[in-house]
């Protein structure tokens, strides 16, 4: 067969068959030299060239997790087969007139056939055998290789994506001719299986036809409305003109096709033009293209680097002004303008997921269907580069519209501070422009505010003291009677604020948070030691018994006594700024249920310098004159048996329930204590039902009392 190799293909693998007689047999295959060859006829048959023999089910059924993406695959493959002819004419490769470089996607629904067509570089029969019938060959590399210089052009090519295909089709046929001198065309064909036929092809024009016969299973991919919304969805903003169909207008009273191609992409969107080429108003016109329903957004972000990776993008800082409308995988992700997917976790730090817009790099690793990220070195840079990128535009906002920045603060604090409590490089940064806003609704940086209080918020272990409050009209009494002190109060009404408060007393030295309503002022900053009052332990068990007995059953509660002064409050309930801030923090989870599940504790503080407790001490003690409780167990001699200790612990149990009893009465008759009680529970929203009924009943004729008799 000398010569005879211009006129034979090499078949991988196959059997050994006798050479005599068949070397000008057209569709014969032979071995010479060890390898299969087939003598060039106007149909060759072979197999495809996989590793396993199983492997192309495989590919055919599981290798994609979503098979609409077949579209975008073979999309890419005809914008890439463009863009290389383009790169050919630009080097001079090429001197011909590349004409029309759209790739046209035509539909015939009532055959159930999809075309993607396209004037590119096309195949001579010893490519489509390489890269087609060989999986897992690509033409990337050594194209790439040759024009390395122009790659950020190139999106994808010929390989695994392409039997993405069979996913919707029973069988998919490639008619196309290269754009090289003397070339022929070839049609190959396969049904499915690993099977093809190579033929000779009628196709006169440069380029690519693939047909897609649409199995019956697939039908609703053949269907306009589908395809449209795959185009919409993948191919919005790919470099080549894709056209679909015609546009349409309105007459006599239907839509009907016009001459004018449907042109369903736009070839150069905002974020590959200049930044100093685009106004505001191009950028906001972006984001309503982008996110029709959504507000204008407060601030953008343009993103732009080609070292030690390319990257484009647009970022805009969504208005959030409900904490319902906290939405994730609002950013898409885009390869050379190809949409890639809007799961972009792997990309940004986490708390950037809450932002919008569109991020655009080569460089980003992605499997075969390119909808999954790999974890790779490049994917940490560009994360990191983005965060920077936020920290910066951020901090320039601080340094240079400060007012732009504080009338904006509110939808921007719960990103700001999920970036502080997640990502420790964004935490650092934004110490400096984070904003802390007071219940006047005045803003401060955090170090401007620290100077500001520490004068008068000090207490005596040099701590700064940070006073907030969670809900500035329920906690009014409170944030007042701090104000009146001299003190100011921030607001902290953000549902991750209990986090942040917990963050800032480790990056604030010398400092901590204290809740306004978490105890008595005095007691939240404490100046010195507090003299107690002098009371037997008689007079404080009385206490904790009465005020027990008034306060709802299903809490627990823990009695203390305070001199607050004469004009302070006979009765404060408070809650520990521990439960507090744990039980809010439980809320928004955080392996912290436990705190959730426990009963609520509150502290009872009694002013034993108000002249209405005093009143009552008074009528306690007329009370219970003569009526002290002797305890039976201190009387025990040392040597007593443990059936005497037995006997003398119930004796004092049964002395202790009579006199709780007593002191139950006692309470329950006494108006003063009713009052003062139901007060306090009022003021902190624990007074309802029966007993909120009991006490406007009381309040009224205590009112008429006062003035009509």
């Amino acid at each position: 067969m000398t010569g005879g190799l211009t006129f034979c293909q090499y078949i991988p693998g196959g059997t050994d068959f006798d050479l005599k007689g068949l070397e000008h047999e057209k569709g014969k295959r032979f071995r010479r030299n060890r390898k299969i060859y087939s003598i060039m006829a106007n149909t060759n048959k072979g197999t495809i060239g996989v590793t396993t023999e199983n492997i192309f089910p495989v590919i055919k059924k599981f290798l994609y997790s979503d098979h609409e993406i077949f579209l975008r695959e073979l999309i890419a493959n005809a914008v890439d087969a463009t863009q290389k002819m383009k790169a050919l004419a630009s080097s001079g490769d090429f001197k011909g007139e590349l004409g029309d470089l759209s790739v046209r996607v035509e539909l015939d629904a009532d055959a159930r056939t999809l075309k993607i067509i396209d004037r590119g570089i096309g195949m001579t029969e010893e490519e489509v055998d390489k890269y087609i019938n060989q999986i897992a060959f690509s033409s990337a590399g050594e194209f790439l290789e040759k024009y390395k210089d122009q790659i950020s052009s190139i999106i994808g090519h010929f390989g695994l994506g392409f039997y993405s295909a069979f996913m919707v089709a029973d069988k998919v046929t490639i008619d196309t001719l290269s754009w090289k001198d003397g070339a022929k065309a070839v049609r190959w064909s396969c049904d499915g299986s690993p099977e093809y036929e190579i033929s000779e092809s009628d196709k006169t024009d440069r380029g690519s036809v693939i047909t897609l016969y649409i199995g019956e299973e697939e039908k609703e991919f053949a269907e306009k409305g589908k395809i449209q919304y795959l185009l919409d969805k993948y191919c919005k903003f790919m470099p080549v003109p894709i056209v679909f169909g015609k546009e349409q207008e309105w007459k006599d009273g239907k839509y009907v096709d016009t001459d004018k191609d449907n042109i369903v992409n736009k070839t150069e969107p905002l974020w590959t033009r200049k930044p100093s080429d685009l106004k505001e108003k191009d950028y906001m016109d972006f984001y309503k293209a982008l996110y029709p329903m959504q507000e204008e957004p407060l601030f953008y972000i343009h993103l732009n680097v080609d070292y030690p990776f390319h990257l484009t993008g647009i970022l805009y800082f969504p208005k959030i002004k409900d904490r319902m409308e906290l939405t994730r995988n609002k950013i898409q992700l885009y390869c050379n303008q190809m949409f890639v997917t809007d799961s972009v976790e792997n990309i940004v730090p986490d708390f950037l997921t809450l932002l919008h817009g569109v991020i655009d790099s080569p460089d980003i690793p992605l499997n075969v269907s390119r909808s999954y990220l790999q974890s790779d070195a490049n994917v940490k840079k560009i994360s990191g580069y983005i965060t920077r990128k936020v920290a910066d535009r951020l901090e320039e906002i601080f340094k240079n519209e400060r007012e732009a920045l504080e009338s904006k603060w509110d939808n921007l604090k719960l990103f700001i501070e999920y970036g502080m409590l997640s990502d420790e490089k964004f935490c650092e940064r934004a110490m400096k422009f984070c904003l802390l806003k007071n219940t006047d609704n005045k803003y401060f940086s955090i170090d401007d505010y620290r100077k500001a209080i520490e004068s008068e918020q000090t207490d005596k272990d040099k701590k700064v003291v940070f006073l907030y409050a969670t809900d500035a009209v329920a906690q009014y009494p409170y944030v007042e009677a701090a104000k009146k002190k001299g003190y100011d109060v921030l607001l902290m009404d953000c549902q991750l604020d209990a986090h942040f408060v917990n963050l800032l007393e480790t990056k604030v030295e010398n400092s901590r948070f204290a809740r306004v309503d978490s105890d008595n002022i005095d007691n939240l900053i404490p100046k010195e030691e507090r003299i107690r009052p002098e009371m037997s332990e008689q007079d404080k068990s009385d206490l904790d018994a009465i005020f027990r007995s008034l306060l709802p059953a299903e809490n627990n509660y823990y009695v203390t006594e305070e001199n607050l002064g004469e004009n302070a409050a006979p009765i404060l309930i408070t809650q520990s700024e521990f439960m507090r801030r744990y039980r809010d923090m439980s809320s928004l989870g955080g392996g912290m249920n436990f705190y959730s599940e426990m009963p609520e504790s509150y502290n009872i503080t009694v002013n034993m310098q108000n002249p209405l407790i005093l009143k009552v001490m008074a009528a306690k003690a007329e009370a219970f004159a003569g009526k002290e409780t002797v305890d039976p167990v201190a009387e025990l001699p040392k040597d007593a048996t443990e059936d005497q200790k037995k006997e003398a612990q119930a004796r004092k149990d049964e002395a202790v329930n009579a006199r709780n009893a007593e002191l139950k009465e006692f309470a329950a008759g006494n108006e003063i204590l009713k009052q003062v009680t139901d007060l306090a529970l009022l003021s902190n929203g624990m007074l309802k039902g029966k007993e909120l009924y009991d006490f406007i009943s009381r309040s009224e004729q205590v009112i008429a009392d006062a003035y009509l008799k």
